[in-house]
């Protein structure tokens, strides 16, 4: 039976990433993925003639040396391996509470001075605000380097004493935190929050802290895209691991997972896709890139049972689904202006609106649209190849929308909720509907078939707020079961920097053992 020093059941950006950096650290290292190609939610792929981009499309710049990814993809070998292209605003945001657009920069001094620009009135919660979401970024950044934050005391104290102003607000969700800054200026909340499908689906369960974090990272770097597609990282990754004299097997699916007796190493099963053809290899440690709901499974009965116990409490993240759109004609020519827009309804008078939108698709269209997040990669140099015109549409979605439909039903509801999209996007943009040549929807249903992702989560674990401080959930690689990792977004905080970031913890912790 072949031995390995790890084994990792899923080639997704979480197990590519901490791959990458144990084989490069010497370890010997197996990757199990049941696709045909590596990536998970970090991959592209082509539809016919369309370029379909599976994961969101913005992340903060890696080459900051305070962003999170930045020592991660450098151990990893991948910082330069792609190329990071600007997004040049953080997003454009019309209609909703907010009415005529507003460019918000992905930058702190000019997001303060458009937002103060367009909302004079709430300078003083404006300055506020963003002050506070950029010491709780500068902080965090240095912090999540672990103990090598405090190989400079000095730099370490610096970043606990920034946070410090945050303890005061620590266990406040987003709603609360706006609310007190600015009442009922409701304009102003959507403004700041109009991208919340990137976090979360209600501001009113959505922790401040995290969102200060992860906004402010796109505002302390930049907002940046993988040129040609999120495939290009994950290629690399992949190129890593066998560059390093490790490997990586598609098109096999990681079985079960059986702890060794008294410490010793694990046996993994994988076969093909179909069943057949199974196989034995044993590992001194197991990484897994996935749901703990579907790791659990793989488990004998009382290791599953203690490795679930510390997942119960913790509810699983917003769905999403994802339009992707050929035009036969650049988004520009019907009046996208921006590469990221967040289109809000007219029903939604108020940022809390916001949490009704992933139910909307429960029913057949009616007279309201949920709130857009549209990406027209046309509009940077995305390397997007075109013609067709790469238009990507993205909104709230739930599981429970899809299910229980036979194939048949589900597919004739998305077909109605694509000719509603489009006619409305038509009223803002006409004649865009009319250069649609191609088309592809992804909605919840989809994520859980092709993620695996139990509740359709692409986010791993939703980011609620704690308690208190002292109550505030761990987000570890580390699981009950030792020796057994996880390294995807159950690890940490989704996205792409959250999944990059708890690879990087979960490498350290296995490298730390010996």
């Amino acid at each position: 039976m072949a031995h390995y020093d790890i084994v990792i059941a899923g080639a997704g950006l979480g197990g590519l990433t901490a791959g990458a950096i144990l084989a490069r650290a010497g370890r010997k290292v197996l990757v199990i993925e049941k696709s045909n190609s590596v990536g998970g939610a970090a991959s592209s792929y082509k539809v016919g003639d369309l370029f379909v981009e599976g994961s969101l499309h913005e992340t903060s710049d890696p080459h900051d040396p305070r962003d999170p990814k930045h020592d991660v993809l450098k151990r990893a070998g991948v910082l330069d391996a792609v190329k990071w292209i600007p997004g040049d605003t953080l997003y454009e945001v019309r209609g909703g509470p907010l009415g005529a657009p507003l460019a918000v920069p992905d930058n702190f001094d000019g997001a303060r001075r458009a937002l103060i620009e367009r909302f004079p009135e709430a300078r003083d919660g404006i300055e506020s605000l963003l002050t506070d979401m950029e010491r709780i970024a500068t902080a965090m950044s240095t912090l999540s380097r672990g103990a090598s934050a405090f190989r400079n005391p000095l730099e370490g104290l610096r970043a606990v004493l920034k946070l410090a102003p945050a303890v005061r607000d620590w266990n406040l969700s987003l709603a609360q935190k706006l609310d007190r800054t600015f009442g009922d200026n409701e304009a102003v909340k959507t403004a700041i929050a109009a991208n919340l499908c990137y976090y979360h689906g209600d501001p009113k369960t959505l922790w401040w802290v995290f969102f200060a974090l992860a906004q402010g990272s796109l505002l302390q770097s930049g907002a940046r895209y993988v040129h040609s597609g999120s495939q290009r990282l994950s290629s690399a990754l992949a190129r890593e691991i066998k560059k390093a004299g490790s490997d990586a097997v598609l098109r096999r699916l990681v079985t079960a997972i059986a702890p060794g007796s008294g410490g010793g190493p694990f046996t993994i099963t994988h076969t093909a896709k179909d069943g057949s053809d199974p196989q034995n290899v044993e590992a001194t440690r197991v990484i897994c890139n996935g749901a703990p709901e579907s790791i659990a499974i793989l488990l004998p009965d009382d290791a599953a049972s203690k490795f679930t116990a510390r997942y119960r409490d913790l509810s699983p993240s917003i769905s999403l689904f994802a339009l992707t759109l050929g035009l036969s004609r650049p988004p520009g020519e019907f009046g996208v202006t921006s590469y990221s827009t967040q289109l809000l309804p007219d029903w939604m008078t108020t940022l809390d609106d916001y949490a009704q939108a992933a139910a909307l698709m429960a029913g057949e269209p009616a007279d309201r649209m949920p709130p857009l997040a549209i990406v027209d990669f046309a509009a940077i140099e995305s390397g997007v190849p075109a013609p067709p015109y790469v238009l990507s549409i993205i909104a709230p979605d739930q599981l429970s929308n899809w299910d229980g439909l036979d194939q048949d039903a589900y597919r004739e509801k998305r077909a109605h909720w694509q000719d509603a999209i489009l006619a409305y996007l038509d009223t803002h943009y006409p004649g865009l509907s009319g250069a649609v040549v191609a088309a592809s929807f992804n909605t919840a249903w989809s994520v859980r078939q092709y993620l695996g992702a139990p509740h359709g989560a692409v986010y791993g674990f939703a980011p609620r707020p704690p308690r208190s401080l002292l109550d505030t959930p761990a987000r570890s690689p580390q699981t009950p079961i030792p020796g057994l990792y996880l390294s995807s977004a159950y690890a940490g905080f989704g996205g792409y920097t959250g999944v990059i970031q708890a690879a990087g913890q979960c490498a350290d912790m296995i490298l730390g053992e010996g």
